[in-house]
């Protein structure tokens, strides 16, 4: 059997000749051994002569041991991985499903009208950035709701107050409360407002031309410096009148640029028509031309009351006056440089302002050059 031993030991009944090819037993076999082994069995032939038998044993408390470490990898690494499993399930909650449901959350919020609810998410990641987004939709939604509304207020009421002049004063006429010789007066009260409401609805029909997708603007070369003149020259008589003096610093007799005709026309009037309003008399108010960095640079200066600081983010909103100026500009819409804004941008250019109260105000604003 392969076991040596100073005294051979005869295991009764013992016929490895009856047992199968790799036999192999799990204990004393056949009370040999005083404890547990692990026997392996196997023939060994020449032949196809069987000659005799090879039985190996082992101490089954090693293999034991062995097992046992096994079990315990195994189940650390059971354990680890099922914790690992929690910890990325929880971290997709938080980094991805919790930050979905706030958002979702907002979308709905927004979707019923609720526009000042903020979606609060305050991560440096992918989510971060898309409440963050969302907040700042909603806000400028609920802005320009807000100035729609006020935009909606300021047109009735722009309409409404000279209309009812204009009633009243009808109104007076007809029944005899205006004596005849004087309402020739009153009539050019009326027809004032008619001229002022003219404007007001001018502009208005301006401005939903500028906000339309489809606006197409008339590109073509022009001599800027020309329109300059004719348009200092059409204000001729209301400079007089307050002894105000035009300043052209034009460069060159002709400065060419690639733009839309009439709008830059319009942009120069209502620049020039601001300037004159709010102007002192005896002043002087300075149209300047100038090309550097391949840019034409157009501005308009003028020396009268000035802009308040915290009022000059404001003066491009329509129907914005600012305190200083509601009792010079009794005939201004309140949508002159809201227009001039537009025009320019619509031209991918840009304009500034730069203004001192009590001192003067200069607008800039610039062209491509032609």
């Amino acid at each position: 059997l392969g076991i040596t031993t100073e005294e051979p030991y005869v295991i009764p009944n013992f016929n490895p000749a009856s047992l199968d090819s790799g036999y192999y037993s799990i204990g004393r076999f056949f009370n040999y051994f005083d404890s547990d082994m692990i026997s392996v069995i196997y023939p060994v032939t020449s032949n196809t002569r069987v000659h005799g038998y090879i039985a190996v044993h082992s101490d089954i408390k090693g293999i034991i041991a062995q097992r046992e470490s096994i079990l315990r990898t195994v189940h650390f690494l059971f354990i680890l991985s099922f914790t690992l499993s929690l910890l990325i399930l929880l971290m997709i909650y938080i980094w991805v499903i919790r930050p979905l449901r706030t958002i979702q959350k907002g979308i709905l919020e927004y979707s019923t009208g609720n526009l000042n609810y903020e979606v609060d998410i305050h991560s440096n990641d992918e989510m971060g950035f898309l409440g963050s987004r969302l907040t700042y939709m909603a806000n400028t939604l609920a802005t320009s709701e807000e100035s729609q509304k006020k935009f909606i207020s300021n047109v009735s009421h722009d309409f409404r107050s000279p209309l009812t002049s204009i009633k009243g004063y009808i109104e007076a006429i007809l029944d005899g409360t205006i004596p005849a010789e004087m309402q020739p007066r009153y009539l050019n009260i009326i027809l004032q407002e008619t001229k002022r409401l003219e404007k007001l609805t001018k502009d208005l029909l301006t401005l939903n031309n500028l906000d339309s997708k489809g606006n197409y603007m008339a590109m073509s070369k022009f001599d800027i410096n020309d329109v300059i003149r004719n348009t200092a020259a059409s204000f001729g008589g209301k400079c007089i009148s307050r002894h105000i003096s035009l300043e052209l610093i034009l460069e060159g007799t002709e400065l060419f640029v690639y733009a839309d005709y009439s709008r830059i026309q319009q942009v120069l009037y209502n620049l020039l028509d601001n300037a004159i309003k709010f102007s002192k008399d005896d002043s002087v108010i300075e149209i300047e031309t100038e090309y550097r960095h391949d840019k034409i640079y157009v501005s308009v200066k003028d020396h009268g009351c000035g802009i308040p600081r915290d009022s000059i983010p404001k003066i491009w909103d329509r129907f914005y006056k600012s305190d200083s100026s509601r009792g010079k500009d009794t005939t201004g819409t309140g949508l002159g440089l809201a227009i001039v804004r537009d025009i320019i941008q619509q031209h991918n250019q840009t304009i500034t302002v730069v203004s001192t109260e009590g001192v003067g105000t200069e607008f800039k604003f610039t062209l491509d050059k032609a």
